[in-house]
């Protein structure tokens, strides 16, 4: 059993989340990230900040990420940072000898042609990334295969989780760089204020995708954290429920009271047409099943960017 859980790039939307659930549990955790002077590429400042705070259990959730839109304009950027990132976390958690590393994956690292629900042993057997997404799930892959290394040739304990789109609170509502979800709340906040007889999304509308909400992770990284003989093998982390991006924008509609047309601009990338995992082994292995629906996930991140963001 662990005592204190640190949490790198804790201020960031799933971080906000996860120290709200905490709270909730009383969990002791420490918090850093590049906001509080701790850049997670430079393990010396990893390495002070564990010095100081003293955790045995370190999830990595720092990280540079956004949708179709940052995945296409800034496809660089997006490696390097996650190349980074990966790299001088696991540097300082083997030079600091923690206890427990806790690294996360993307569910945007499984091939465009792999069969789904995706299982874990798929990973590297059906070819790259779906294209819209490459650079940044190849980095995210490439992090976790450098964990099981680092395991393997430094003895640090390492849990790989896999996680599917989050949302919730804190997330990010800008239309440039954000997920599906943000995205689509805040073009029909802004057709209901403008009093807009429709609004446009992006693709068709027909790929499904799989959401979790940002709290219900934070029950999987506690399970993940109380499990130290787990081996550095891949956990998918997910709700094991798809749905249609158009279902999707129908239900935000529905919820947010939004009465006029979604149209569909078929101009704009799909992405891949279906995507979500097969969670067996979360459940399993670390007894993980995610307790929030998705309409009630919805409400309460709508309610919280109306009140905050709004």
């Amino acid at each position: 059993m662990f005592n204190k859980i640190g949490i790198l790039g804790g201020t960031g939307f799933v971080g906000l989340n996860m120290q709200k659930r905490f709270d909730a549990l009383g969990v002791d955790y420490a918090v850093t990230s590049r906001r509080h002077g701790v850049d997670a590429r430079k393990p010396e400042k990893i390495l002070e900040w564990v010095q100081d705070t003293r955790p045995d259990v370190i999830v990595n959730l720092a990280a540079e990420c956004g949708g179709i839109g940052k995945n296409q304009r800034r496809p660089a950027d997006l490696w390097l940072a996650v190349t980074e990132i990966s790299a001088g976390v696991l540097r300082a958690c083997a030079a600091a000898q923690i206890d427990r590393l806790i690294t996360i994956g993307s569910v945007c690292s499984f091939a465009a042609e792999c069969p789904t629900p995706f299982l874990e042993s798929y990973l590297m057997n059906y070819g790259p990334p779906e294209p819209t997404n490459r650079a940044y799930g190849v980095a995210k892959l490439n992090g976790l295969y450098g964990a099981q290394a680092f395991e393997k040739q430094h003895g640090l304990s390492v849990c790989n989780l896999i996680a599917v789109n989050m949302y919730g609170p804190f997330d990010h509502f800008d239309l440039e760089d954000s997920h599906v979800i943000p995205a689509i709340i805040k073009k029909l906040q802004t057709a209901i204020d403008e009093n807009s007889p429709s609004v446009t999304l992006w693709g068709t509308g027909t790929p499904t995708r799989e959401f979790l909400y940002a709290q219900d992770f934070a029950d999987a990284i506690l399970l993940a954290a109380t499990k130290p003989d787990i081996s550095s093998d891949f956990i998918n982390i997910g709700s094991g429920q798809e749905i249609s991006i158009k279902d999707l924008a129908t239900t935000l509609a529905d919820i947010m009271d939004y009465q006029g047309d979604i149209l569909w601009d078929k101009t704009k990338p799909d992405g891949q047409m279906r995507r979500c995992l097969n969670v067996d082994r979360a459940y399993g292995v670390l007894g993980f099943t995610a307790s929030t629906e998705l309409r009630t996930g919805l409400l309460r991140t709508i309610e919280w960017f109306r009140n905050t963001e709004n």
